[in-house]
């Protein structure tokens, strides 16, 4: 969940602790790679690890093939090395031989490569996006790098780690197969990924310090749920699910809908030059052969498209600047007199990176099935936009004269229309749309009963996770801590990382009141 993405789809990931590659483009700066102090009886081609000690003896004789380790390298202020890991697709069947790789980077503080840290593991948002990449020591990672060794974990299907592209997923031809392979990508098997990385790499597989931002915050619940004895403590950043119903995704949609609309509200009130240029937009997009234009990747820009932009744009910390310059972009000049009007190839490529959906179709994919318990989401975005059609309509809103609303993080089923790179997915989406065995993601008893600590930062005017719902599902959490602010947004931890980690930390170990 966020995207940006996008829980950037684009930004959705949608809040990273690295800055975005949008947000890096204007410094023009080079990783260069140091030498790392002490590293040299460490750079190592790559070495096969053994199993931790006190790991399982069924363990020994498959370690070397389970987990391979890169040589340590460097960016400015930090040391890093890979892992690749070699898990089962289905866990719950580990003998039936399939298996897929699972990457992820350690990352320690220059200098501290033999030190003995304990490890933090950071699980990004989404669903469908990577870790992010370091260029540098900065926010969030560097502050946890004072005292951790920070783990940064591409989630299945992603990044590095086997990664579902609308190309490798071309290979299965059969829409039925699609579905039955993409069914084991939600929280509960990346969980399962997480132990299973947490025995084979942590010294004595012992418990480790979950960060999870998002949809990540989504996955470590279902860690506590399922999984408590490998977790010492959990951090949560605009993270806690919706609990209780067998699909949650109507309750969600309904509640992000009202958001959405005030976040529009508000861009409007500052922007209201706005107005008229998407209503010209609008105009020129019904207009045109086919209700909309090509995109460079090869999908159509249309009105309903269009209002996806507000996916990235309206919740995340400078979101609404980004799209208020994006739209001055809109138009080509007219060089010639009398030549037709036409949308600049600026735009329309800025528009594909902003959405992203075509390089991370996971997102598109999954996403309301992360809603999913023995129910099935029927595109319940799409039930719950009809309840406010009159508002997002975004043709009559231009007739009439009123604000064109953006949508937010939401998924519908024109976007296997309009997306060229999705449009061979489409029948495998209609039909995770209708599945209804998703096994259960959270176990309300057991969190009920919690004996981990727990912090979670709640953000008042999150466009992507209900403040209200946060707080009802922070109720069934025993011993979680809340930090409720309206300093950030749902991008706190890309915005503010330093000072939101160590907000977090500190009301883990004290240094912050309890009340």
């Amino acid at each position: 969940m966020a995207a940006a993405r996008l829980r950037s789809a684009a930004a959705v990931a949608v809040a990273t602790a690295i800055p975005t590659a949008a947000a890096r483009r204007p410094l023009l700066r080079r990783a260069v790679l140091l030498p790392v102090p002490g590293a040299a009886r460490l750079r190592l081609s790559s070495c096969r690890i053994p199993p931790p000690r006190g790991a399982p003896a069924a363990m020994l004789s498959s370690a070397t093939a389970e987990h391979e380790a890169g040589a340590w390298y460097a960016v400015p202020g930090l040391s890093l090395r890979e892992h690749r890991f070699a898990v089962p697709l289905d866990h719950s069947s580990p003998d039936e031989g399939a298996t897929i790789t699972v990457f992820a980077r350690e990352v320690v503080a220059a200098g501290k490569e033999e030190a003995s840290l304990p490890y933090l593991l950071y699980l990004q948002g989404g669903p469908g996006f990577e870790s992010p990449r370091p260029m540098e020591a900065g926010g969030w990672l560097k502050k946890a790098c004072e005292d951790h060794r920070v783990v940064l974990l591409d989630q299945r299907g992603t990044g590095l780690s086997t990664p579902l592209t609308a190309s490798s997923l071309s290979q299965i031809t059969s829409p039925a197969k699609q579905v039955e392979y993409l069914k084991h990508f939600r929280a509960d098997n990346i969980v399962k990924d997480a132990e299973f990385i947490r025995i084979r790499l942590v010294p004595d597989a012992k418990p480790w310090t979950v960060l999870g931002q998002s949809y990540g915050g989504f996955c470590a619940v279902t860690y506590l749920s399922f999984a408590p004895e490998g977790l010492k403590s959990v951090l949560l950043t605009g993270g806690l699910p919706p609990l209780g119903e067998p699909c949650t995704a109507q309750t969600v949609y309904r509640a992000c809908f009202k958001m959405v609309q005030q976040q529009n509200e508000k861009y409007y009130k500052r922007y209201p030059q706005d107005i008229k240029a998407i209503h010209e937009i609008v105009r020129y997009l019904s207009e045109s052969e086919g209700g909309g234009v090509v995109l460079p990747s090869g999908g159509r820009l249309t009105p309903k498209m269009l209002q996806c932009l507000g996916l990235a744009g309206l919740g995340s910390g400078g979101g609404f600047e980004r799209l208020h310059y994006l739209l001055e972009r809109v138009w080509d000049p007219v060089l010639v007199p009398g030549a037709k009007r036409s949308i600049s190839y600026y735009f329309l490529k800025e528009f594909d990176m902003w959405l992203g959906f075509d390089q991370n179709p996971l997102y598109a994919l999954l996403h309301e099935s992360i809603y999913c318990e023995g129910s099935s989401s029927r595109w319940s975005a799409e039930k719950i936009r009809s309840e406010y059609e009159s508002l997002f309509d975004p043709v009559k809103a231009t007739e009439e004269g009123r604000p064109v609303y953006f949508t937010g993080e939401m998924v519908f089923p024109c976007m296997f229309d309009e997306i060229h790179a999705l449009r061979d997915l489409k029948e495998a989406a209609h039909l995770l749309a209708e599945k209804e065995d998703w096994p259960p993601l959270y176990d309300v008893r057991k969190l009920n009963n919690n004996k981990v600590p727990v912090a979670a930062a709640v953000y008042y005017e999150d466009m992507y996770v209900n403040f209200n719902i946060a707080k009802e599902t922070a109720s069934q959490i025993a011993g979680i801590r809340l930090w409720v602010t309206n300093e950030y947004m749902h991008s706190g931890i890309r915005d503010g990382g330093s000072h939101v980690f160590e907000h977090l930390m500190g009301l883990l170990n004290g240094k912050k009141p309890l009340f």
